[in-house]
């Protein structure tokens, strides 16, 4: 059966505890996952976060299979917290005014539509800058906002394959492996916070916002790293080398008796420690098959058997437990499961739960940044769709009862919708 860890309650940051982005003002027509993943992080450490989303539906991770919780999706909850929620159907004029009345007190614009969509709204940068000189307005998209390919929609698996980057992954004997988790997009999100807080920066020297772009496939050509620089240098193309790089014997994952470990030891004083202490197999550096670092590249598979033999003659923990004590690089190969059961995500408190409209409670995974003096706010469960509509509305535009009705009656907030209320 399923284990499912036990949550804690979150115990509250200190009241009145400064935040490090306490009034920026952000307004986030994000969906899916880089945008969300990016304006989260904004909101987690104190930036009033206002996701607008269409009324029919709302974000597409909302319907996402993975698992749900009082009627919301884990892809949506894992993306979303923190943040405060309106609905406008922005195929409406009226709903666009609303947009552009918000855009005018904004810090921030976050958009991750398709190109020309928020042209066609009026409400790309170049038609709200005139509105908020001092807005920094950043576009999420799959190749630019400019060029050739500017009109392509994509996704994080397509830029994966496209970049060279899904070449690197799989084994060597078999086909190129997308990552599990979507992690060009995660990137692409924790980028495009990184080109918003260093253009408020310049605006604080430089008394003026700008547009930032981040582009999916160019996150996934900068995550090829040295292999892509090696490429450029020798002319050669990197190819797959599953769970050990440039085929080491002496990184990868391997088998105790009951169960497999990863071993990382890339360097000669490691590898002496290994065999020595650890091991007990002093022949591994006197046998001259073994004995330099280019002597065990051309044996490599020699090696490799000989280590997984001693591994698979003893336990697990025994292993791990001499390999920590000779300081070596070691872990536990452990299912999503396992390590959200282990005692590191215990004692560092990565996991918690917190209340929730609709489920009395939900899971939380906590940010995965520390900051000693603005902590990051306590997290409020993602919002459910227009959950915060006629408050936004009222209290930071300011519009009466009668536009509010007037709103709802031409279907700014959604056909035939009321606007909510917390």
């Amino acid at each position: 059966m399923p284990t499912k860890p036990q949550l804690p309650e979150r115990s509250p940051r200190t009241t009145g505890a400064p935040t490090a982005l306490d009034g920026l003002l952000v307004v986030d027509f994000t969906r899916v996952v880089a945008g969300p993943a990016c304006t989260q992080t904004l909101a987690d450490f104190g930036a009033r976060v206002i996701k607008i989303e269409n009324p029919d539906g709302g974000d597409d991770t909302r319907a996402y299979e993975h698992a749900e919780i009082g009627g919301e999706s884990a892809a949506y909850l894992s993306l979303n917290r923190n943040k405060q929620d309106i609905a406008l159907d922005l195929s409406v004029p009226e709903a666009c005014d609303v947009a552009r009345d918000l855009i005018r007190k904004a810090d921030v614009v976050v958009e991750n539509f398709s190109s020309g969509v928020m042209k066609k709204f009026g409400l790309d940068y170049e038609a709200v800058a005139p509105l908020n000189p001092r807005l920094v307005y950043c576009s999420i998209s799959a190749y630019g906002r400019t060029g050739p390919f500017a009109s392509r929609p994509g996704f994080d698996p397509i830029t994966q394959a496209e970049s060279g980057f899904m070449s690197l992954n799989g084994f060597a004997d078999g086909p190129a492996v997308r990552t599990g988790p979507p992690i060009v997009d995660m990137a692409t999100g924790m980028s495009a916070c990184n080109a918003i807080l260093l253009a408020l920066l310049a605006r604080d020297r430089l008394g003026r916002g700008q547009h930032v772009e981040v582009a999916l496939f160019d996150i996934a050509m900068a995550m090829t790293g040295f292999y892509g620089m090696a490429y450029l240098i020798n002319g050669q193309n990197p190819g797959r080398f599953g769970n050990s790089p440039s085929g080491s014997p002496t990184v990868g994952v391997y088998e105790a008796s009951d169960g497999p470990l990863y071993m990382a030891c890339a360097n000669d004083r490691l590898y002496r420690r290994l065999v020595v202490d650890v091991l007990k197999r002093p022949d591994l550096i006197t046998d001259p098959q073994f004995a330099t670092r280019k002597a065990r590249s051309e044996n490599k598979e020699l090696l490799r058997a000989t280590i997984a033999a001693v591994f698979a003659s003893d336990s697990l923990e025994n292993w791990v437990g001499k390999m920590k004590l000779a300081n070596i690089p070691v872990g536990y190969l452990r299912t999503v499961e396992e390590g959200f059961n282990a005692p590191e995500a215990r004692e560092r408190h990565r996991l918690s739960k917190i209340r929730h409209r609709t489920a009395e409670w939900v899971p939380n995974i906590e940010p995965p940044i520390t900051m000693s003096f603005t902590t990051a706010v306590d997290p409020v469960a993602a919002p459910l769709l227009g959950e915060h509509t006629e408050e936004v509305l009222r209290e930071t535009l300011g519009y009466d009862p009668r536009r509010i009705a007037e709103l709802v009656r031409k279907g700014a907030l959604g056909p035939g919708k009321a606007a909510t209320s917390t």
